[in-house]
This record gives structure tokens, C-alpha cells and sequence, in this order.
């Protein structure tokens, strides 16, 4: 019996290469006809990596990589739409939220949602052609919330050009980063704003001040949950207004672009 079984082991050890070769060959079939007769979709997209974790976790790699493909292949004949949009947030975020993300076409305040969710990614991970495609969808979302009827709702309007500002000097558009920091500082009334507060937990890497700036916000918070025995009203790093970040980022950036600003130092 424990030939037999020996046997048995060392011939599945040898065909099973083979087996999850023919089986792979198969599902990349599948795959590319799937997505060359039919469009994907946010509830599409989660549901075949939904399923394909239950198998392999091989499977929803390869299936993320050929939708970035389909994707990309759509936008060179078509342009990028909402649902293209969506498809890509979904793939790089996997979140299961289908309806906010649906939602998000209409509403200013769930498409800042979906960018501050991209935002986040972009501050952890290194900087890979994934983080790029993410910082560039988490723009797309700040352009759709601008474009959005009810931009104006808990100053939507300041924040979402100021993410973009801070997006686009990330990538050294400095001059796109200043206008946007420009359409913030022109903003007829900031005291109007409810949630005027750029989240320091969501900036990649700027200056060391800024950096300095969001730790002793932190530390300050840690004191009032810890020491103080305060109950912590919000996790978010609230330390910057957006008026005066956009003031103190447009100054990096004009020195960034060597030119001569006298409030440079001063700030």
C-alpha cells in the first residue's frame, strides 16, 4: 500500500505542471473572448475577481492585466469614459462598492471619495507605472467632482483643486499646480466652507515642513486620546486649510520652476 500510494503522488507531482498548463491556456481563451465580445463593467470586474480568488490567486492577476489592456485599447479608439473610469478604480482599488462607485458619476462628494481612496494607495506604495495610472484616475475623479452640479457642497470646489494641485506637482506639472492652487486662493469665501481641511494622512511626499507640520498633528492628537484621555474625534490629520496650503504650495512650485519669489523665505 505505501508503494501504491508513492506512486500515485509521484505521477500527480509530474502531470500537475502539465494539467495547470492546459487549464491556464484555457482560461486565457476564456478571458480574451470574454472581453473582446463583451465590455466590462464595475459589477463585471468584481465579480470575476470575486471568483477567480475562490480558484487561484494567479487568476485575478492575469485577468487585472488583460482588462488593463482592453481598457487601454478602448480609450485609444474611444476616450476615457465614466464606465472606462470606474473599470480602472475598480481593478486598482478592488473595493466591493459597486453602488458609491456607480453614484459617483453624479455626486461631487463620492467622486472626491473615490479620488481620496486612490490618494491613499498612491502614498504607501513606491513609485511604479501602477501608482502613476492611480495618481492619473484619482485626477479624473477631482476633474469629475469639479464638473459635478453640486461642486460648491463643503467647499468640494477648494479641495478637489487642491488634491489636483498637489497631484500634479507630485508628477512636476508645476505650472498646472500653481493655476489650481491659484483657483483656490481666488475662492470669494473660505469661512463658507465646512470641511476646508486638506487631509495630511492623503499628501505623498512634498517638503520636509509640510511633513514636520503633519507629525506634530499627529503627536497633538496622540496626547489628547492617550495622555489627556480625550475622546478622538476624527482620525484625520486636520492641519492645513486649504487657502493656506494652496499659498504655500504655489510658493514650492514657483521655486520649483526657478523663479524668484521674495515670500519664499518668508513663509
Amino acid at each position: 500500500m505505501q508503494s501504491v500510494v508513492s506512486a500515485v503522488v509521484n505521477w500527480r507531482s509530474a502531470i500537475s505542471s502539465t494539467v495547470f498548463c492546459r487549464n491556464f491556456m484555457s482560461f486565457q481563451i476564456v478571458v480574451m473572448s470574454v472581453m473582446t465580445n463583451l465590455s466590462l463593467t464595475v459589477r463585471s470586474c468584481l465579480h470575476w475577481i470575486t471568483e477567480l480568488t475562490t480558484i487561484d490567486q494567479i487568476l485575478p492577476v492575469y485577468f487585472t492585466a488583460v482588462a488593463f489592456l482592453h481598457v487601454c485599447y478602448k480609450i485609444t479608439r474611444n476616450s476615457l469614459s465614466d464606465e472606462l473610469l470606474d473599470v480602472l478604480a475598480t481593478l486598482c482599488l478592488q473595493a466591493n462598492d459597486t453602488r458609491r462607485c456607480l453614484n459617483a458619476r453624479h455626486s461631487s462628494v463620492l467622486s472626491l471619495r473615490q479620488a481620496t481612496a486612490l490618494m491613499k494607495v498612491v502614498t504607501t506604495n513606491s513609485r511604479t507605472t501602477v501608482q502613476l495610472i492611480e495618481i492619473e484616475l484619482a485626477k479624473a475623479y477631482l476633474h469629475r467632482a469639479l464638473r459635478c452640479k453640486d461642486n460648491d457642497i463643503d467647499s468640494i470646489y477648494c479641495l478637489a483643486n487642491m488634491y489636483l494641485a498637489v497631484l500634479n506637482y507630485t508628477t512636476g506639472k508645476y505650472q498646472t499646480a500653481t493655476d489650481h492652487c491659484t483657483l483656490v486662493m481666488r475662492s470669494p469665501d473660505h469661512s463658507q466652507c465646512r470641511s476646508h481641511v486638506v487631509q495630511g494622512e492623503l499628501l505623498p511626499k512634498i517638503d520636509d515642513a509640510v511633513d514636520v507640520a503633519s507629525g506634530l498633528a499627529v503627536f497633538y492628537q496622540y496626547i489628547q486620546t492617550s495622555a489627556l484621555n480625550q475622546q478622538q474625534r476624527t482620525q484625520n490629520i486636520t492641519v492645513f486649510t486649504t487657502e493656506l496650503f494652496a499659498h504655500y504650495l504655489r510658493n514650492i512650485c514657483l521655486s520649483a520652476k526657478q523663479y524668484h519669489t521674495s515670500s519664499t523665505d518668508g513663509m
